[in-house]
């Protein structure tokens, strides 16, 4: 039986990705291990896609399921432009809860400038709660997409705002009540609000004018699983200096009430950004100065020296991504 969560690597290698066989020559990126996503030969133009459910959260779900698609396509330094809404709703659903739905979903996208430009909506017994799949779509000019495959040996690893955003958000909103008793008040508060940072369009499209190595934004596997998917498109390898991955102590006590790793914390809102050395002194003062922390977490190394985090002398190797920690909490 499979676990929780998205299916890993091994698995999307063998079961998924081999078949899928047909390929036309207009499709520029195809489905891989760490491809947010697919880019399409529009002529002078490339159309940038990317799809994505929210299934773990349904307090904020309107929100979260614009955020998310729209931030695959910010990794690729990409603006969107459109998003597509499929949403599926267990019998029991009233016109109240479906219309605070799409509420979040129209505020979201004003906010981001993105038009809701189609989609379904559903009441059926296949789901329990609620599920959204949306589909994102942007265009630029041609061959502007910033891709993992320009990482090489020596690059900087940056990344922004923190560790286990998104999860951290679910989580808090999911077991007030639990939580409590545990956390002060602020600090609740603190934990709920990160659901309102969870974008990354804004530091995507900053870091595609300046020009990156590569891009990607930390969604389920946490900072190690999107290092160890990077590494993995471009044949390199990596080490990630754990101390200077930046993280709230709000989340730290959520992670230990529930003894997850916030390393492996789902964390939208969070864009891992991949830089040659020339370019990281330009790269990080164009984020501070657009109010975006950001900190240097690592280098990109040669593949033979492995994927690793560096904890104080020690050298650990970064496994592939599997189920993501919130399952442990949610499911």
């Amino acid at each position: 039986m499979l676990k929780t969560g998205k299916l890993d690597s091994r698995l999307l290698e063998e079961i998924v990705f081999k078949n899928i066989k047909y390929k036309r020559p207009e499709v520029i990126t195809r489905p891989g291990i760490g491809e947010d996503c697919a880019v399409v030969d529009f002529g002078a133009y490339e159309c940038v896609m990317s799809t994505d459910p929210i299934t773990a959260a349904v307090g904020e779900i309107g929100r979260l399921a614009v955020h998310i698609s729209c931030n695959d396509i910010a990794s690729n330094g990409i603006e969107p432009l459109g998003i597509m809404l499929t949403v599926l709703l267990p019998v029991g659903t009233t016109e109240e809860q479906v219309e605070e739905i799409m509420k979040q979903a129209g505020q979201t996208s004003e906010e981001l400038g993105v038009e809701i430009i189609g989609g379904h909506t559903e009441i059926t017994p296949a789901v329990t709660k609620p599920v959204i799949v949306s589909t994102a779509i942007g265009r630029g000019e041609k061959w502007s997409s910033q891709q993992a495959e320009n990482m090489k040996p020596g690059d900087y690893i940056l990344m922004t705002k923190q560790a286990g955003l998104e999860g951290t958000g679910i989580i808090a909103g999911d077991f007030q009540d639990e939580l409590s008793g545990f956390l002060t008040a602020e600090e609740l508060q603190e934990a709920t609000e990160m659901l309102r940072k969870v974008s990354v369009v804004k530091e995507g499209i900053i870091a595609g004018k300046v020009g990156t190595a590569g891009m990607h934004d930390i969604t389920e596997g946490g900072v190690l699983g999107a290092v160890w998917e990077m590494c993995d498109i471009a044949n390199t390898g990596a080490e990630v200096w754990i101390d200077q991955v930046p993280v709230s102590e709000v989340t730290k006590k959520i992670c230990d009430r529930f003894d997850i790793d916030y390393l492996r914390l789902i964390s939208s809102g969070s864009m891992m950004i991949m830089v040659h050395p020339e370019g990281k002194e330009l790269m990080e003062k164009e984020l501070k100065n657009a109010g975006i922390p950001v900190a240097c977490i690592g280098r990109i190394c040669e593949r033979e020296n492995g994927i690793r985090m560096v904890v104080g002398e020690e050298k650990i190797v970064i496994a592939p991504p599997a189920s993501d920690e919130l399952y442990k909490v949610i499911s």
